[in-house]
């Protein structure tokens, strides 16, 4: 069912050799579709373009709403995406793939196509009255952003974030986006429990850098004043260099940590940039387009990271990268932590306040 068949507000006229507004200029191939068609090489005019590509929202039909992850690279078995795709555009996300499965494309596909779980608060409520449901802390999100730009209407992140809070299980959010402070009365309500950590992605102070790397997302003066506010109403808040993408933004670390410490961050982590599947040749063309005098540069840097190659998908290692390089980013993001005080962790949440709601109703009685 087609929910917003036009352009969001924050679209912009664009064309496609200067895609103000979007990460990606064209639709790679999917991999599990043998037929693909190349677009015409004549470029339209920017309202051509831009009526040709609106973000689209659609209802998601899923039964389920927790996807459990094996992987040791994260902190937590058990994630929430309310939206699949996402409009923030960034170029380098390394969710894009995730769209091959519904049969789009990972480039302009992901970020105009969105699918929207509609019933994510009832199927959660779902999970969480079930026996087998033992509290543990579910990830907001684990793959696309739980604050994208539709949010502010759908209000489906929220309405989660009041099921986390009636059953009193622990909740962590990563977000590129301002808008998680709307939610703070929430938040707040979680945190006199111990039962949210919240963390903002930090990818460049520069907001001309952030404008085509992550088109759609806050800009970094709003992010940071996203953490403070955060901070300010008790919150426990962090941020992530994320991704770190050397020959980029890594000389830009001490500057990020100090901004971060100042605004009231009380941890910070780095993940490398990785480049899974089409996320490849996505971010080699916007390489070439935006950075053309840093795209060698950048190419090298990260084969310096990933024994020579462009992306590495093996666990552990797709996060930090390895080789010397590798381990000097390590030791001087550890350094800069350390000096702007940021090298705590976000400890573990607490899960003994978990209770369900027959309980509650027998406790009435």
């Amino acid at each position: 069912m087609l929910l917003h068949p036009s352009t969001t507000t924050e679209a912009r006229k664009t064309t496609p050799a200067n895609a103000r507004g979007r990460g990606a200029v064209t639709n790679t191939p999917n991999r599990f579709d043998p037929l693909h068609i190349e677009p015409d090489t004549v470029e339209p005019d920017e309202e051509d373009f831009e009526r040709r590509q609106p973000t689209e929202y659609f209802d998601d039909a899923s039964r389920s709403i927790l996807a459990k992850n094996d992987s040791p690279d994260v902190g937590f078995a058990y994630s929430l995406n309310p939206y699949r795709g996402c409009s923030h555009g960034c170029v380098y996300c390394y969710a894009r793939p995730t769209h091959e499965y519904l049969g789009f494309s990972a480039g302009l596909d992901f970020e105009t196509k969105i699918l929207v779980k509609q019933d994510a608060p009832d199927l959660l409520r779902e999970t969480f009255s079930k026996r087998s449901w033992e509290p543990q802390v579910v990830a907001l999100s684990g793959n696309t952003d739980c604050y994208q730009p539709v949010e502010r209407q759908l209000e489906i992140t929220r309405r989660c974030l009041e099921v986390f809070l009636e059953f009193r299980n622990p909740v962590t959010m990563i977000t590129k986006n301002k808008l998680v402070t709307r939610d703070i009365d929430l938040l707040q309500e979680l945190a006199e429990r111990d039962l949210v950590h919240v963390t903002l992605s930090v990818t460049s102070l520069k907001p001309a850098l952030t404008g085509v790397l992550e088109p759609r997302t806050s800009r970094p003066k709003q992010r940071l004043a996203a953490v403070t506010a955060l901070a300010e109403a008790g919150v426990p808040v962090g941020i992530n260099v994320a991704p770190l993408i050397p020959g980029l933004n890594d000389e830009e670390v001490p500057n990020i940590l100090d901004a971060a410490a100042k605004a009231g961050a009380q941890w910070a982590n780095y993940i490398m940039v990785r480049l899974p599947g089409a996320v490849r040749p996505l971010f080699l063309e916007w390489l070439e387009r935006h950075m053309p005098d840093r795209a060698s540069k950048v190419q090298n840097r990260l084969k310096q990271v990933r024994d020579g190659n462009l992306s590495d998908p093996r666990f552990e290692s797709r996060m930090r990268g390895e080789g010397e390089f590798a381990d000097l980013i390590s030791r001087f993001f550890t350094l800069a932590r350390r000096r702007h005080g940021l090298d705590g962790s976000s400890h573990e949440l607490a899960t003994h306040h978990f209770r369900r709601l027959d309980r509650l109703q027998l406790d009435l009685f």
